[in-house]
């Protein structure tokens, strides 16, 4: 059930990805990543003040969807003002935000009902902590991200290719980058426990990056995305489960660069581009 739950994770991330990628918002899942860690510690400060299981995961992803969000308004504010470029925008959201995130985790750990919620769990993820219960609802967050992606394909395209052009037609590209944003949110958070808020964002990247490497259209990139993001998942839990020190956000990492390598090397065009190397080499 945690390998189908990761899986299911990693197959929206890839989709979701693909958009994130070539709308030039990858990075920006990086700033949700780490913007949501206050959001966990007050979700779980909210579960230890109401009596709730300090493990209860709804009100943890609740918290961290929240601050999330925040963190994507924040960055949109910063960006608004015309003197901020949109990179220092996100350092000082991912950095701003994942300070606040670790006073607040000092003030978890001194509240005997919270700090046995083990959030260190959520910096590198660990899906052997995963529950039943805890799978399902990620596998339901990553399917409906997967599903809405899949029914915004034309307009999210039309923006990705041609923004400009998508506003002629009456598309309403500002809201699409708020339905983008929204979706790498929710992937984001459903993450959080099984990849970890630091490295989640690689299983946003890689996966599409790879699928760049081989495919020329945007339907075949999409599906191999999602299905190089679903690999990447089932191999970092896979491998989180065989060797438990082994955290589930290292194993997707290494298993998305490994991916991402063997695309470099083994895409459509890398017997082209190797021989151009060589010839510069020889020339």
């Amino acid at each position: 059930l945690v390998l189908a739950g990761c899986g299911l994770l990693g197959l929206a991330a890839g989709a979701v990805g693909c958009f994130a990628l070539l709308r030039g918002r990858a990075l920006v899942a990086d700033a949700v990543g780490h913007a949501a860690l206050p959001g966990v510690a007050l979700g779980a400060l909210a579960a230890a003040a109401l009596g709730l299981e300090a493990r209860s995961l709804p009100p943890l992803l609740l918290g961290a969807a929240a601050t999330g969000l925040l963190g994507v308004l924040a960055m949109q504010a910063l960006g608004r003002t015309g003197r901020i470029r949109e990179d220092a925008a996100i350092a000082v959201v991912l950095s701003a935000f994942y300070a606040a995130g670790v006073a607040l985790l000092s003030v978890v750990q001194a509240v005997p009902e919270a700090a046995q919620a083990g959030l260190a769990r959520f910096i590198l993820g660990q899906a052997a902590a995963l529950r039943a219960a805890d799978a399902w609802l990620a596998g339901g967050i990553a399917l409906a991200c997967l599903a809405a992606c899949l029914a915004l394909f034309r307009p999210l395209a039309s923006a990705c290719f041609d923004a400009e052009f998508a506003r002629a037609q009456g598309l309403r590209v500002a809201l699409l980058d708020m339905a983008l944003l929204g979706l790498l949110v929710l992937v984001c958070v459903a993450g959080l426990q099984a990849v970890g808020l630091i490295l989640v964002v690689a299983l946003i990247v890689l996966p599409p990056a790879s699928a760049r490497l081989w495919a020329a259209r945007l339907p075949g990139m999409l599906a191999l995305s999602a299905a190089f993001g679903a690999a990447c998942g089932i191999a970092g839990a896979a491998a989180s489960a065989v060797w438990p020190d082994l955290p589930t956000g290292a194993g997707v990492v290494l298993a998305g660069g490994l991916l991402l390598g063997l695309s470099m090397l083994a895409g459509p065009e890398a017997p082209l581009r190797l021989r151009r190397h060589v010839a510069v080499a020889g020339a």
